[in-house]
Parts: structure tokens; C-alpha cells; sequence
């Protein structure tokens, strides 16, 4: 399946964190990632071509967007991390319309307001609040004139911190709400199951645990997580999620309930059979993962830190290739990928987050077609 690497166990781990990708040096590992060509297309699933092309720039300066969310009708819901915002933006024209504003957000570090979702008239939105992490919900109508609502909060008491807050959510193919997050730094609580920190979460659209989950009155999902800030599910309802190493290995997992991912005793594989290894893995200059999407067979992952877009193709619950990467240093820093059906995916640049450089018209969401 991948390369294979050696663990990197918490105690001989050193250096700063890469975080969302910060601009210090990554480790140098002793073995290979599962590295992938920089050019614009390469081979896929089966020797066929993979292509991928900026068909044009939808919208353009948006100020540090994070979570992006489909309407119904397709027009498409931005968060503004430090703004606290929301805008609606027409896929048609690329107009941009504020929605409102997210009352209680405490934006700071890699915090603020962060993933968005949709379901049933109302919109859900993760965030960092002053005392912790957390998920509310607002009626939205879905129409251009339309305003946000009073908010309810879904679930409160997600951990904080300056870095490795998560923040992505999404409702899977089970009707289910599911929420990656981080362990605010404090690398032991992705093992503590009393805790929701580096875990990915899946609870009822009220916040409380689904039925099904596999500890009994727990929302906890899966755990051993550092910072997942990628959530997709393919077409035949598997579960993959995104995150950060530390300063050696980034991952891309298949998720399976109950399972344990290793933070902070295992960064990437490792031969501990308590362990689940990562399909695929990749030098955190390389990538820093934050958005994922599942479009043509394949999970397509916006790299922050590696200022390029990943293509993993996939067969079954297996990689079915090496993955290529696109777009490399050509639009910045990437945070957000999401499937727009036909071969084509909405991206967004993350210029704007302090960590970027912008240049005009930063940060924007471009349109892509891919195969």
C-alpha cells in the first residue's frame, strides 16, 4: 500500500510543531513518504491520466476563509475565521452576500469560526468560543435575502487551545453529524476516551451520541487523533479523514469505529498492532492537510504548509496508486476542497490566515475540473 516508515514515538520527537504550517523546518525522515509528481497531470487508478485544471476564479477577496458549506440549490456558504462571518457566495455570478455574523466567537491563533454544514434549513458551525470549542446551529432560509438566525448550541466542551483546535464538520451518508478535533496541544488527551479532544466525534443533528457509536454513550468516533481537519466519505459510504502531524508525517486515514490512531505515541505507521496505520502519509512540508473531498474515485486534499492539492486515487478501502500532487505553489496556501459533482471541485486559498502572503484578490475560491 504505501511506503513504509518507522514510528515516531512522542519522547524522541523534537522541534516545533508544524501546526496549520508554520513557516519552521520539517524533520528530515529516514524513509521515503508516498510521494507524487508536481506536474499538472499524471497516471491514476489503472494507468489512466489524472487531469486537473483551474477552469476560473469564482470569488476573490474573501478574508481568512475556513469552512465552506453547498446550499441546496448549489450557492455556496463561506466562514471567515478571524471576521465571524458568513457569506453566501451565487456559484453562478461569484456575488458575495453576508449572511450574518456568529455571535460568541473568539477568534485567536488557529481559532475562530471554522467548518460549516448544512441540513434541513439550518446551518451548524464549529468554533472556538472563550472557554472552549463548539457547535451551534442557526435557521437559514437559503434565499439571497435570507439571515441568519439566533443560534443553539449542539454541543459545547470541545477543548481549546491556540493550535490543533480540528473544526471540520460534515453530515455523512447515515444522517449523522461528524466533527474532527484537535488536542489543543496538549498531545494526551487524544488518548483520554473522557475527553473530546483528538478524536473525530459523531453525534445526532441535537448533539447527542448516535446510535450505534461504538462506546456506549460516548460521542467519541475514533481517537489517537493530533489535529483532523478533513472529513469525506466515498461513494460507498467509508469514512476518511485528514491531519497534521507533528514535524514528520501527515496522514490520510480510512476511519473505522472505535479504532485508535496512535497520537501521540505513533506519528504516521508504525508495526504497534493497537494501532491503525495510515493509508497514506506525507512530509509535513509537503502537505499540512486541512480540507478533503471524494470525487472520481479518488480523495482529493488541500495542503496548507505544502501549497498544493493532492490527488490519492482509491480502490475499495485501498490506495490504488501513488499520490500526485497539483496547483504546487501556483495559488498559496490551500485550506478547503469540496465536490461540486461532474468532475469538478470547489477550492479555497488560505492566504489571509497570518500565515500566508496574500497578493491581490487573496484569498479566493477557485473552480476546478478534475479527472
Amino acid at each position: 500500500m504505501g511506503a513504509v516508515c518507522a514510528a515516531a514515538v512522542l519522547g524522541l520527537v523534537t522541534g516545533c510543531s508544524s501546526g496549520e504550517g508554520g513557516s519552521g523546518p520539517a524533520s528530515s525522515p529516514t524513509s521515503a513518504s508516498a510521494s507524487a509528481s508536481a506536474s499538472p497531470s499524471g497516471t491514476g487508478t489503472g494507468g489512466a491520466p489524472a487531469e486537473v485544471r483551474v477552469a476560473g476564479t469564482l470569488t476573490e477577496d474573501l478574508e481568512s476563509p475556513w469552512g465552506v458549506a453547498a446550499l441546496p440549490g448549489g450557492d455556496l456558504l463561506v466562514a471567515s475565521r478571524d471576521e465571524r462571518t458568513i457569506t453566501r457566495v451565487d456559484t453562478k455570478t461569484g456575488k458575495k452576500t453576508p449572511v450574518g455574523e456568529v455571535p460568541g466567537v473568539v477568534p485567536g491563533g488557529e481559532g475562530g469560526l471554522l467548518g460549516l454544514a448544512v441540513r434541513d434549513g439550518l446551518v451548524y458551525a464549529y468554533f472556538t468560543a472563550e472557554s472552549d470549542n463548539r457547535i451551534v446551529r442557526m435557521p437559514y432560509g437559503g434565499g439571497s435575502t435570507d439571515r441568519l438566525g439566533a443560534p443553539e448550541v449542539v454541543l459545547s466542551g470541545i477543548p481549546k487551545g491556540n493550535v490543533h483546535n480540528g473544526g471540520r464538520i460534515a453530515f455523512g451518508p447515515d444522517g449523522m453529524l461528524y466533527a474532527g478535533t484537535g488536542e489543543r496541544g496538549e498531545t494526551g488527551l487524544a488518548q483520554n476516551l473522557e475527553s473530546l479532544g483528538g478524536k473525530i466525534l459523531r453525534m445526532t443533528p441535537e448533539g447527542k451520541p448516535a446510535p450505534g457509536n461504538p462506546f456506549p454513550g460516548s460521542l467519541v468516533y475514533s481517537y489517537g487523533h493530533r489535529n483532523v481537519q478533513g472529513l469525506a466519505w466515498d461513494t460507498d459510504g467509508r469514512l476518511w479523514a485528514a491531519e497534521f502531524g507533528q514535524n514528520t508525517w501527515d496522514e490520510l486515514n480510512l476511519i473505522q469505529p472505535g479504532k485508535n490512531y496512535g497520537w501521540p505515541q505513533v506519528e504516521g505507521s508504525s508495526d504497534v498492532s493497537d494501532f491503525v496505520n495510515p493509508v497514506a502519509e506525507w512530509k509535513t512540508d509537503e502537505a499540512s492537510p486541512s480540507g478533503i473531498a471524494y470525487a472520481e474515485g479518488a480523495i482529493w486534499m488541500a495542503g496548507l504548509r505544502g501549497e498544493r492539492l493532492w490527488r490519492i486515487p482509491l480502490s475499495g478501502a485501498e490506495r490504488a496508486g501513488e499520490p500526485e500532487a497539483f496547483l504546487v505553489e501556483e495559488y498559496g496556501r490551500l485550506r478547503t476542497v469540496l465536490a461540486a459533482g461532474d468532475g469538478r471541485l470547489w477550492l479555497t486559498t488560505s492566504e489571509t490566515d497570518s500565515r500566508g502572503t496574500p497578493g491581490p484578490g487573496d484569498d479566493k475560491i477557485l473552480r476546478l475540473e478534475v479527472r
